[in-house]
């Protein structure tokens, strides 16, 4: 009689602590469940996702390479048999399969986005098994290719999907027209300070080297060397960014050209801190600083005065600095200038104010204290790391 109780007493446990395991299972596979979010939240999410992923892929515009990669998750995010990406003339990508009753393969769709592009709007076409949907991807007024999508039947929702997918597409590729014309505006504003270098600088500095090639041929050829080296520098044509070393290289030449013509007037003083001299800066940002220190402070002050440049590490930045104890500048006129409203000998300043915030950013603008008759002190705010840019190793500055 012990015996069965017993064993009804283990079957009871038995069953009970079964039920509260699954029980305990069933409650965390529920909360599970119930974390992934509800089937819109898990619909918005594959969306969001599929649309990240796609991106990158369209950074340089409307390229075969890119459209080949973004076509792939495109196509998912429309559940669609196939999709193709076209330009105006050619389709750039195409993921997935034809109908097997399509025969004309590419020809069908590029005709139906001929369509679309002429109309700038989304046609549809029915045929036996399958509809073909193609959207225009317009960036502004101007189409510029479209979106096409096979499904076995394109209802309304279908429609709208694929004309929204074609407008993602066209920010995409306007987004990257305008990194375009980004880097097209530096590389203007680049040739203008090489502009305002040039009419000026040169005629000077041949002129100083002629005075000397009578008196001193030494010191001409000296000089001739430096200037070629300078304008070889200041006329380069390859990359974005140099070293601060590098720029104090060319920043030393440019003075010692100065110096034979304005002889002991000018006087430069160096503080400089060797763990930045690698910092990459944006090219020609700092020379055109010297230079106004020199043609704008010292230039039109009887006597002359110094010029001092300095860079130190602060942290994450490197702090550069030029102060000159010239004419200085009426800070409602620089106010004008560095806003672009007026036209100024100060336009080096602009160009190079312009450049750094397009670069790091409104909070890395020049800073700049002056006042008539008070000289002049300009910051440089710039960080020492910067991804996309390899600072080259220290070299010395003449």
């Amino acid at each position: 009689m012990l015996s069965t109780a017993l064993q009804m007493t283990l079957i009871v446990a038995t069953v009970v602590v079964g039920a509260a395991l699954v029980g305990y299972l069933g409650f965390k596979i529920a909360r599970s469940t119930r974390d992934l979010g509800t089937d819109a939240e898990k619909a918005t999410f594959e969306t969001l996702h599929r649309v990240s992923v796609a991106a990158p892929h369209l950074a340089q515009g409307l390229t075969p390479e890119g459209a080949a990669s973004a076509s792939k998750h495109l196509r998912a995010l429309l559940a669609a048999q196939a999709l193709l990406i076209t330009d105006t003339s050619a389709v750039l990508a195409l993921d997935g399969t034809l109908p097997a009753t399509e025969k004309r393969g590419n020809a069908a769709a590029l005709e139906l986005a001929a369509a679309a592009l002429a109309a700038t709007r989304t046609q549809v076409k029915r045929s036996e098994g399958f509809d073909m949907v193609c959207a225009p991807i317009m960036v502004g007024d101007t189409p510029v290719g479209t979106v096409c999508a096979y499904i076995p039947r394109a209802g309304a929702g279908f429609v709208r999907a694929v004309a929204e997918v074609a407008a993602w597409v066209a920010a995409q590729v306007g987004l990257a027209e305008l990194d375009a014309s980004r880097a097209l505006l530096m590389e203007a504003e680049v040739r203008a300070l090489r502009a305002q270098i040039s009419p000026h600088f040169i005629y000077n500095s041949l002129n100083a080297i002629a005075s000397f090639i009578i008196t001193d041929p030494a010191r001409a050829r000296e000089l001739v060397v430096e200037f070629a080296d300078f304008t070889r520098y200041s006329f380069r044509r390859h990359g974005d960014f140099t070293t601060l070393s590098e720029e104090l290289t060319a920043i030393d030449r440019y003075l010692l050209l100065e110096k034979a013509r304005f002889g002991e007037r000018i006087k430069v003083s160096l503080a400089i801190a060797p763990e930045v001299l690698s910092t990459a800066i944006p090219f020609l940002s700092l020379q055109p600083l010297v230079e106004n220190a020199v043609r704008h402070g010292l230039e039109s002050k009887p006597g002359g005065g110094r010029i001092t440049i300095s860079a130190s590490d602060s942290g994450e930045y490197a702090l550069i600095t030029v102060e000159d104890d010239g004419v200085g500048i009426d800070p409602e006129a620089l106010q004008s200038v560095l806003a672009g409203t007026t036209e100024s000998i100060h336009v080096g300043l602009r160009n190079v104010d312009v450049r750094l915030r397009q670069v790091y950013g409104d909070a890395h603008g020049l800073v700049i204290d002056t006042a008539p008759g008070a000289g002049t002190l300009i910051t440089m705010r710039i960080p020492k790391f910067r991804p996309g840019v390899e600072p080259s190793a220290p070299a010395a500055v003449g």
